[in-house]
């Protein structure tokens, strides 16, 4: 797995908090699908208006980019904080699923700084890797959102199941008994509190 990005980040539009912000400025989504960048063709303005209705519905596709969300904050009067989640993903990390759920339904719902305390004292393997994923949420939302890490919240914890690795171990008699060394994909989603 040489070369495989394991970390990503990837920045997500609130439905609820959009049509509210929207709501207050009194615009409808073809104003601000005109905010979004683009080089100005019909065709580009009509995938604007579809972006942004998939936004307002909660569906994230297609995924927003940090231009996307400074461009509409800045139309909207609000910080790109305002209207984002800061979503990791640390995949095929090597820790069972079941192990590193643990860990992470105990930071979920948390603040940022409080859950980074819990992982920093947890004796578990899988908390390392948690606590990576985390940082690297908080250190996008720094960057792009321009938020300080006491303002965070922890909305989004979870770990899905990654690839299993198959093995076998030789057994007496030319038998062999099977190992299943489990992969998982941890997810970790911050958003600043209201």
């Amino acid at each position: 797995m040489a070369g495989l990005r394991r970390r990503k980040t990837i920045v997500k539009i609130n439905a609820k908090k959009l049509q509210k912000l929207m709501a207050d400025a009194g615009m409808d989504s073809f104003q601000l699908a005109e905010a979004l960048p683009t080089s100005g063709r019909r065709k580009q303005l009509e995938l604007a208006q579809k972006k942004v209705r998939n936004w307002m519905r909660g569906s994230d596709h297609p995924r927003v980019t940090a231009a996307e969300a400074q461009a509409m904050a800045s139309e909207l009067g609000c910080r790109p904080a305002d209207l984002v989640t800061f979503t990791t993903r640390f995949r095929f990390a090597r820790s069972s699923p079941r192990k590193a759920r643990l860990v992470a339904d105990m930071i979920r719902g948390r603040r940022v700084d409080e859950a980074l305390a819990i992982l920093q004292f947890n004796p578990r393997r899988a908390s390392v890797m948690v606590g990576k994923a985390l940082k690297a949420a908080v250190a996008d939302a720094e960057t792009i959102g321009d938020t300080t890490p006491d303002q965070l919240v922890i909305t989004e914890s979870r770990v899905d199941e990654g690839p299993i690795i198959k093995r076998f171990r030789p057994k007496d008699r030319g038998r062999a008994h099977p190992i299943q060394k489990k992969t998982s994909h941890i997810v970790i989603g911050v958003e600043e509190m209201n």
